[in-house]
């Protein structure tokens, strides 16, 4: 359980990588914008990589938190997939400076030890995709001429454009709007070719 300074340190530190990107993170900009000493952030924790870690495990806690109400979740592969999809929109939305965090190739590149979270994030939301469209496919509501691998990867994918796009564009449309047309086209693919015969 993270403290409140802890937690106060982590919401800054994603201003402070969206605002200036993860070089703009030292511990000397932190201590400033939030006001306490350089060794008052010490305390708390021994790095910034320690805090990027801990932003990333937030992210991962709450990708498993996603992956849980999935396997409980009544409806169609379909519909699982839309509902965890607007889920996602939502934190964005509610959250943008998390999209630095979470889609910036620059965090990762040279850390080993961040780029194993983040690829334990992406393999869990994956996973859980693969899973909703198998399980689709077996109740005949997902198409079965593309495989499960290619169909999360293109689910994924636009996901990840839609929101970089949004993110580049200083989320000027509506994520919202924009991924609700998304998902309408994505349904399409997913649907068995017979479920898309008007």
């Amino acid at each position: 359980m993270l403290s409140d300074r802890q937690q106060q340190i982590i919401e800054e530190s994603i201003i402070i990588i969206d605002k200036k990107g993860i070089q703009g993170l030292t511990i000397k900009n932190l201590s400033k914008a939030i006001g306490i000493s350089e060794p008052g952030i010490y305390r708390h924790f021994e790095s910034k990589t320690a805090i990027i870690l801990s932003i990333l495990g937030n992210f991962k806690e709450m990708a498993q938190m996603l992956s849980g109400i999935m396997e409980t979740y009544e409806g169609t592969a379909i519909e699982k997939i839309s509902f965890m999809f607007s889920k996602m929109l939502d934190l964005f939305s509610e959250n943008p400076s998390m999209v630095s965090v979470i889609f910036s190739e620059e965090i990762f590149k040279n850390e080993e030890v961040l780029k194993l979270k983040i690829v334990e994030i992406l393999n869990l939301h994956t996973q859980t995709i693969e899973t909703i469209i198998y399980e689709g496919q077996s109740e005949d509501n997902v198409r079965k001429d593309i495989e499960v691998e290619t169909l999360a990867l293109m689910i994924m994918g636009s996901l990840r454009l839609l929101v970089k796009r949004w993110d580049m564009n200083n989320h000027n449309f509506n994520l919202n709007k924009e991924g609700k047309s998304l998902l309408e086209g994505l349904d399409k693919i997913l649907a068995c070719p017979a479920m898309n015969i008007k």
